[in-house]
């Protein structure tokens, strides 16, 4: 069943391999094929790594404004999205936000999913905030190569903390 939202935040240019590592490396004890969705933030829906990502294993790709972004609490901002976003974080806001727009919250709220393509992309942000009162964060931020994760659902149960001691630790641009 396919319960899992993956928050991504990356640096730019950032090659698709290298998000599908930092993906299965947050995944854990979690298969692959559980992954219903994946999102980030709307700066990056011509980012041609996760747009290629999404592609490879057609996931849809969700996209949050700032301000969906920034009305979610993040226990361990990131001081370079602060600095080039504006956010205190990416990645858990995105997968908390994807997860409960997942989880049947009224389509009005929930943005579009962005079908991701190479070759363009056309996205469409919702300018309400889904109600994240039912998600929970599975896996919290973990950094690899300069990429970012976070798994939530409303349905799945909680793993054990992920630790990443990964020296490359920037959440994005």
């Amino acid at each position: 069943m396919k319960t899992l939202a993956i928050g991504i935040g990356c640096r730019l240019h950032s090659p698709a391999e290298q998000i599908e590592a930092a993906v299965r490396a947050a995944l854990g004890s979690h298969a692959f094929d559980e992954i219903g969705t994946i999102a980030s933030i709307d700066t990056k829906a011509h980012e041609a790594g996760l747009l290629e990502f999404c592609a490879r294993h057609a996931l849809p790709l969700k996209l949050f404004s700032r301000e969906q972004i920034a009305a979610i609490a993040v226990d361990d901002p990131s001081s370079p999205a602060r600095e080039h976003l504006g956010v205190d974080g990416v990645c858990e806001p995105c997968a908390l936000l994807a997860a409960a727009a997942t989880a049947g919250s009224d389509t009005a709220s929930a943005p579009r999913a962005v079908h991701a393509s190479v070759a363009s992309a056309t996205a469409a942000v919702a300018s309400i905030t889904p109600n994240t009162r039912n998600a929970q964060l599975l896996v919290r931020k973990t950094i690899h190569n300069g990429v970012t994760v976070a798994i939530a659902s409303t349905t799945a149960h909680p793993v054990g903390e992920q630790t990443n001691n990964d020296p490359q630790e920037q959440d994005l641009p």
